[in-house]
């Protein structure tokens, strides 16, 4: 049971596996803004090194040809972030989980944020994807109908 979810989705010709979609939307390994809400704000635990098991620092806890699931903890909140990519569209959840009684003090003016950003971390990655996307590599590549 969560005490929040989201769900964001954005129509796309972009084609990646959740994975790529994932790395897309929020890299490698966590930058200085996403720390500092992550791990200062929010305090959850990430990993600050590049790995095949983690996305910014979030640990993969499940994956399948449909969807990731990313898992973050701290000592207050746990959240999940999953990201699906299927028949033309991304779409992302969030789904926190109150530990203790800070999340709920905590997280609800956080989770402003996060809605208004969402929308363009799902555009900013379907142009990433679009942008690097490669014909030797069997990806589908968007042009401009003649």
């Amino acid at each position: 049971m969560h005490d929040y979810a989201d769900h964001f989705a954005l129509a796309t010709d972009a084609v990646a596996t959740p994975e790529r979609w994932a790395r897309a939307m929020f890299g490698n390994v966590p930058n200085l803004g996403e720390l500092f809400i992550w791990s200062v704000m929010l305090q959850l635990r990430l990993s600050r090194k590049r790995s095949s098991s983690t996305v910014a620092g979030w640990r993969i806890v499940d994956r399948d040809d449909e969807r990731i699931r990313l898992e973050a903890t701290s000592w207050f909140m746990t959240a999940d972030l999953v990201v699906r990519a299927v028949d033309g569209r991304v779409s992302l959840d969030t789904l926190i989980h109150y530990d203790r009684w800070a999340a709920h003090i905590i997280w609800p003016p956080l989770s402003a944020v996060h809605r208004a950003l969402v929308p363009g971390v799902l555009r900013k990655a379907a142009a990433r994807i679009q942008l690097t996307a490669r014909p030797d590599r069997g990806e589908k590549i968007n042009t401009p109908a003649p």
